[in-house]
Order: structure tokens, then C-alpha cells, then sequence
């Protein structure tokens, strides 16, 4: 850090390409009480910068979102935002009619969507992956023990990557009931039809 201001040095170049383009992060535009998940989210975005991977993020420019994209930013990574017009969220900075959640000054390409409902499928539809800042999501009951295959955690950012590099989604049967629901509502939506067999 210098004059306050967050810089990243010039990255070594990364020893294989990534298999990802964009990677989504999920955090808080709080910083947070503990020093640590500031320094976690500065060397998150110095392994994105270093292994050649664009930020997807909620679009704001304070607390661990705005570390994070301003990180990616000055590293020369693509960092795409998305924020809501519409939102429930508080506004943090006065704008025109009070629409907007954005907070300082926005920090790379950021688009607008009409909800937090859009706001997601969009950040879901532009990233190969999602990392959450800070995880915990097991630990305090998010994620049932048994779907803890579906996350990938580890104590260091170049773990994290690394890991996320290597991973192999391992389905169970979760996948057949769900197809099985998705049937039964698509069964549920058609018009009753009468079959007459002689």
C-alpha cells in the first residue's frame, strides 16, 4: 500500500494458463473487523492478476468488494460490476434519486440491472467460478456437511486458485431428483390432456 492507495506490484508471469477467464467473487462492501480478511482479499485479486483471470463483482467501490476490484483494476485485469437500480440496499452515497448503490467512484466496467435477481444471473452468466470472502459457509450451517463437495476452501489465495484449477464437480444423486423435479414442474405446467386407448 502507498499514500493509501492500493497497488499491486508487476505480476510474474503464470506458470500455466488458467482454466478460467472470469472468476466471480462475493463480498461485503464492509472491510470487515479483522485486518485479515483485508490482506485475504488483496491476495486473492494479486492471484487473479497473476494468473491472467477477469473479476466479476456486486459493482461497489468500498469494503472487501472495493479492495478486491481495485486490486484486480490496477493489476490490468478486465473487472466487470453489476449493481441494482432498483435496490433494497441503502444508498451509501448521495445519487440522482437515490437509485443506486454504488459507492465512491466506480471501479471498471460496471452495468446496471433492474434487480438483485438480474443482478446475480448476470454475475452467474459472465463467471467460470464464484468465490466467497470470507468462507465459512460450512462451518456456520450455509451448506449441509453432505453438499461440502460442491465447495472449495483452503487458507491461502494461491491454494484457493490452485484448487479451484484442479477441481472435478463429483455429482450424486442429487442431480437425478432435481431433473425429476424439473419434470414434474414442466408436468405441472402443461394443460391436461386426456389419453383414450382402445
Amino acid at each position: 500500500m502507498e499514500n493509501g492507495n492500493h497497488h499491486l506490484s508487476q505480476p510474474p508471469a503464470a506458470t500455466k494458463p488458467s482454466r478460467f477467464n472470469r472468476i466471480c467473487v462475493f463480498c461485503g462492501s464492509s472491510a470487515g473487523k479483522n485486518p485479515s480478511y483485508q490482506l485475504a482479499a488483496l491476495h486473492l485479486a494479486n492471484q487473479l492478476v497473476e494468473r491472467n483471470i477477469d473479476l466479476v463483482y456486486g459493482g461497489g467501490s468500498i469494503g472487501l468488494m472495493g479492495l478486491v476490484s481495485q486490486a484486480v483494476h490496477n493489476g490490468g485485469r478486465h473487472v466487470l460490476g453489476y449493481h441494482s437500480l432498483f435496490s433494497l440496499e441503502p444508498c451509501y452515497t448521495y445519487t440522482k434519486n437515490c437509485t443506486s448503490f454504488l459507492t465512491g467512484e466506480t471501479i471498471g466496467e460496471v452495468r446496471a440491472v433492474t434487480g438483485m435477481h438480474q443482478r446475480k444471473a448476470e454475475m452467474a452468466k459472465q463467471a467460470d467460478a464464484f468465490i466467497a470472502l470470507p468462507d465459512k459457509a460450512v462451518d456456520e450451517g450455509f451448506i449441509h456437511p453432505s453438499a461440502r463437495h460442491i465447495i472449495v476452501s483452503a487458507p491461502t489465495a494461491h491454494e484457493l486458485i490452485s484448487k479451484l484449477e484442479d477441481y472435478v464437480p463429483k455429482h450424486n444423486e442429487a442431480a437425478p431428483k432435481l431433473r425429476w423435479e424439473m419434470e414434474q414442474q414442466l408436468a405441472s405446467q402443461q394443460p391436461n390432456l386426456k389419453l383414450h386407448v382402445n
